[in-house]
This record gives structure tokens, C-alpha cells and sequence, in this order.
């Protein structure tokens, strides 16, 4: 009995130290993390995937990488905050060489002649950790609006560049042919489903 009595509080304690050796995340979903100023796209980790139908069979998928751009945001004044995001088109990636160099060509993303496409946001309407980031995506040489569906993922210090962090995930869909890229519709799909995710390193 005083064997057993000896080793209990070393059991209770297990718990406690497996919680300290737990490490937290640089990353957190807290507002007041994120500083004013000027942040630069985190190009190396940031994404933005879109899925299309192709033939009413199935959905197949591209990614966009190396995306540049900036935010400005003050926390005092979430609204007045503005995006300027420009995406490599001529990047653009698929799980097959055959689909991506199609892509690339007139029938799509003819980037012989459009390397990137551009959005730059015109208003930007806040609901706590949410928000809807309305501006004009100009792709193959034409401007229209979109309007992206945007949470707030996290904010801290990278604790690789010791650099102030905000992390988002953002949605939307979008028909292709309002860029006039309208080959082949209805046989592969007019409506684009973006998925977003992206994060600013603040530069000042």
C-alpha cells in the first residue's frame, strides 16, 4: 500500500509534464498579433489551387506557386485594408505534364502572351475572424470583379526569419469565360472553385 502511495503522485504527474514538453504553435488565431504595416506575400508558402469538372466525369486540379504581392492592414481599421496579389500564370502546375502544357497554350491561359494574372482589392468587409475581400482580377488581358471569402488563420513570429507572420485561407468560384477563356465549355467547366492560402511577412 505505501509502495502504491509512493508511485501515485508520479502518475499524476505524467499528464502535466507531457503538457510542458508540448510545444505551441509560432501561429495563433488572435487579432491582437497582428501589427500595422506592410506585409510582403510569404511566396514560398503560398498557394492557390483550383479545381474545375472535365466532362461531368470528374474534377481535376492546378496550382499556382511563387505568388508575389502586399498587404496593408491596421487592426485599429480592419476595412481600409488593401490587397495587391499578382499570380505567375505561366507557372502554372498539374499532376500531368501533357494537361499543363495544354494550359499553357492559347485555349486557356495563353501565356505567350499573359505570363500573371492580378487582383487588387477595392473593399473589404470584416466579421470577426472572417472576412469578404471584394476587388478586380485582371487575367488574359481583361478586368472583372471577384470576391473572395477569407478567414484569418494566425499570427506571430516565423521562428525561422524571426519575421511578424499573418496567415489566410480564402474562397471563391469563378467562371472562366468572363476572361474569355471559353474553349470547350460546357465539356469542361465554366465555374473555377479557387482555394487560397497565403501568408504576409511584415516589411515595415
Amino acid at each position: 500500500m505505501r509502495k502504491a502511495l509512493l508511485v501515485l503522485p508520479l502518475i499524476l504527474a505524467v499528464p502535466l509534464l507531457a503538457q510542458q514538453d508540448k510545444p505551441t504553435l509560432p501561429g495563433l488565431a488572435d487579432a491582437a498579433r497582428v501589427a500595422a504595416g506592410t506585409y510582403a506575400v510569404d511566396a514560398s508558402h503560398s498557394q492557390i489551387n483550383w479545381q474545375v469538372n472535365h466532362f461531368g466525369f470528374n474534377d481535376y486540379f492546378g496550382l499556382f506557386g511563387d505568388v508575389k504581392g502586399t498587404l496593408q492592414i491596421d487592426p485599429a481599421n480592419l476595412s481600409a485594408a488593401k490587397v495587391d496579389v499578382t499570380i505567375p500564370i505561366a507557372s502554372v502546375a498539374t499532376s500531368s505534364q501533357g494537361l499543363t502544357d495544354h494550359l499553357k497554350t492559347a485555349d486557356f491561359f495563353n501565356v505567350a502572351t499573359y505570363e500573371s494574372a492580378r487582383f487588387v482589392s477595392t473593399n473589404v468587409m470584416v466579421d470577426g475572424q472572417k472576412a469578404t475581400i471584394k476587388g478586380d482580377l485582371t487575367m488574359l488581358g481583361v478586368t472583372k470583379p471577384i470576391e473572395l471569402e477569407a478567414h484569418f488563420e494566425g499570427a506571430g513570429v516565423n521562428p525561422m526569419n524571426k519575421k511578424q507572420t499573418i496567415g489566410f485561407h480564402a474562397a471563391s468560384t469563378l467562371r472562366r469565360s468572363d476572361w474569355g477563356m471559353s474553349k470547350y465549355v460546357p465539356m469542361v467547366g465554366d465555374d473555377v472553385k479557387l482555394r487560397i492560402s497565403v501568408a504576409f511577412e511584415k516589411q515595415n
